[in-house]
């Protein structure tokens, strides 16, 4: 069938190799639209020989940015196919974000949909290495009439390779394949650079763990710019699995997408499963679902609860991960209710080293900074040397015999592993609250918080003090209207030392997020910045 170039060590033979083996079996569904693994291997491969005959070079980017959409998934593994690397872009970027980042990286081939052409038409101009622009639907007379760049359909970018015997660009497992872009909280988002070796280590790592198979049905609800997005597809794939694709609108949505599709698999942030806990779950979601998976922070052990009780046979794996190293432990279901506050072990084919400032590991119980090995380290950052030197770094422990210095991921996590291996999450070291010269974790609080039954959401900050530094602020969505900021603080005091209970309490109608749909604790830090000024 293929005449693209693709091993089993290359990101798209993710799916070629499917549509070999597997050609009539259900691949991806969308809506009433299901393709097979052959109608998506030959989609990836027309993909592919339209972006070779608009004259993609080796590694070359092409961006996607549109919603979960068939078109979506053939885009990022067309890409690949032809020798080029994708770059998903979160389809809740504005404008002036996304042409940063085409120009950020250079993007030669942009794949989008009208409406969203219209809102980029005057960012477009200042993309200037941006050659084509293929629109996914019909294109209207203004995108036709652009003359930079050059606006096609997408049947056109399929029917352009029709017949040519050429190749694939010859690539190797340590290629790049991918650049994701992180949420850019902390200022302008930071391009993660993934080889195809990153995609499929991480892909048979994860499915290995989740004893994903080919009757799986995942469904796909986190963005596919989201790297814990991106892998429901590279997961699946892996094993013969099927997709869903899922926009939803309302948590309940997804629910009932579970029960009509027979979801097997699902993974989430945890303000998703925060408000997924307190519905009811019919008959049909329980009965099929297999696992559920967290990620993207820690999930509250109130959630975990609740869910575990809607859910009594479905296995719940908890995992931690970061982009630049994708995914790095997950909690085994057996262990969830001795320890609910670990993160885990490391994944298969990964080692996890807690290290201090030194270089030297930590003892068992010894805070220190998680440092992630092996061959889910990313390639570095996009164009960003200095940033790179800071976060990739030699792994600790090297032997200096060895003539090569081997390059780990350090997180910027803090946690600590106790005498049986176990890691539990302190906080990120940017996000550690620093009070009366103490050091105070955010979750921790956030924890009891959500014990009380009263708080829905909550995120906990510190706030620039006089006296103490920082002063911890809790802002929290409610379950109830009967709202008493004494009562929560009474349960922290019940909990808590002193220098960790909140000064104050926020009440808010939402917390805000950033693009991959996680808390944004900068942005409310940023607005209460004022509180504690004399």
């Amino acid at each position: 069938m293929s005449r693209i170039h693709s091993t089993n060590l290359l990101a798209h033979s993710l799916v070629l190799d499917n549509a070999f083996k597997r050609p009539d079996e259900p691949a991806l569904i969308h809506g009433d639209q299901t393709l097979s693994y052959a109608s998506l291997g030959s989609a990836v491969e027309a993909c592919a020989r339209g972006l070779l005959a608009l004259g993609i070079a080796p590694s070359e980017r092409i961006a996607v940015y549109l919603p979960k959409r068939p078109e979506t998934v053939v885009t990022l593994f067309g890409a690949a196919a032809a020798g080029g690397v994708f770059v998903p872009i979160n389809p809740l970027l504005k404008p002036r974000q996304v042409a940063y980042i085409l120009r950020d990286c250079n993007v030669r081939v942009l794949i989008t949909a009208d409406n969203r052409t219209d809102l980029l038409q005057d960012e477009l101009a200042e993309c200037h290495d941006l050659r084509n622009l293929v629109i996914v639907d019909a294109p209207t007379q203004a995108a036709k009439n652009l003359t930079h760049p050059t606006a096609i359909s997408w049947e056109s970018l399929l029917s352009l390779g029709a017949g040519a015997p050429s190749l694939g660009h010859r690539r190797i497992d340590s290629d790049m394949a991918a650049i994701l872009y992180t949420s850019g909280s902390t200022g302008r988002p930071k391009g993660v650079v993934l080889s195809h070796r990153n995609l499929v280590a991480g892909a048979q790592s994860v499915a290995q763990y989740l004893e994903n198979n080919f009757n799986d049905r995942l469904l796909a609800v986190l963005p596919l710019s989201f790297d814990a997005g991106f892998s429901q597809l590279t997961t699946a794939f892996s094993t013969g699995a099927s997709v869903v694709l899922m926009e939803y609108l309302l948590p309940k949505d997804v629910i009932k997408s579970i029960a009509r599709h027979g979801i097997t698999g699902i993974t989430a942030v945890p303000p998703l499963w925060v408000q997924l806990a307190s519905l009811a779950w019919p008959p049909e979601a329980v009965n099929t679902l297999r696992y559920i998976a967290n990620t993207g922070g820690r999930m509250p052990k109130a959630a975990t609860a609740a869910l575990r009780r809607s859910l009594p046979q479905t296995k719940v794996f908890l995992m931690y991960g970061l982009t630049e190293a994708f995914r790095s432990t997950y909690l085994p279901p057996e262990e969830v209710d001795k320890r609910p506050d670990s993160i885990g072990k490391a994944i298969p084919n990964v080692e996890i080293q807690v290290a201090r400032k030194d270089g030297s590991l930590c003892l068992p119980g010894e805070p220190g900074e998680l440092v992630h090995r092996g061959a889910l380290v990313a390639m570095g950052y996009w164009n960003d040397p200095k940033k790179t030197a800071e976060r990739f770094r030699p792994a600790p422990g090297q032997l200096p015999e060895l003539p090569l210095t081997e390059i780990a991921v350090w997180s910027g996590d803090t946690v600590r592993m106790d005498e049986d291996g176990f890691l539990y999450f302190i906080g990120r070291q940017d996000e550690m609250i620093k009070t009366s010269g103490y050091r105070v974790s955010p979750t921790e609080v956030e924890e009891v918080l959500y014990q009380t039954g009263f708080v829905a959401e909550t995120a906990v900050v510190g706030i620039p003090h006089p006296k103490l530094g920082q002063g911890i602020v809790a802002i929290v969505k409610l379950d109830s209207a009967d709202f008493n900021p004494e009562d929560l603080l009474v349960a922290c005091r019940a909990e808590l030392p002193n220098f960790m209970v909140p000064l104050t309490i926020i009440a808010s109608d939402a917390l805000p997020r950033n693009a991959n749909g996680k808390i944004d604790r900068r942005a409310l830090a940023a607005k209460f910045e004022s509180l504690f000024k004399e």
